[in-house]
């Protein structure tokens, strides 16, 4: 379990690190979760996660589209229509999300 991963001759610690690399961050992780259920509008995320601010959401969703996991199309026409959905490398990070959405639930239960 001690690999060492590299990525564009950045070097890490090991390969988890690489992995928060990518989901790192408050928001990520939801977000990719919600987007496993299909395609999203920016609004729709705003009301599944109302806890995160427009100008944070808008980061995090740049973030996860620069590092692949995330796809952003725009419709041309007025008002704009842009959607977010997982990118086939987002979608790999399914069971991984499954595993936490499990741990989350035996955590809450034994609250």
């Amino acid at each position: 379990m001690r690999e060492k991963a590299e990525k564009q001759g950045n070097h890490y610690n090991c390969p988890v690190e690489a992995t928060m690399e990518v989901i790192g961050g408050k928001w990520k992780v939801i977000i990719i979760h919600h987007l496993l259920d299909g395609t999203k509008r920016f609004s729709e995320l705003r009301r599944l996660i109302p806890q995160v601010t427009q100008r944070m959401l808008t980061s995090q969703l740049r973030e996860l589209e620069s590092d692949g996991a995330v796809h952003r199309e725009v419709y041309p026409q007025v008002p704009p229509k842009v959607e977010y959905s997982l990118t086939k490398l987002g979608k790999t990070l399914e069971p991984v999300l499954l595993v936490m959405h499990d741990w989350g639930n035996n955590f809450i239960e034994r609250s």
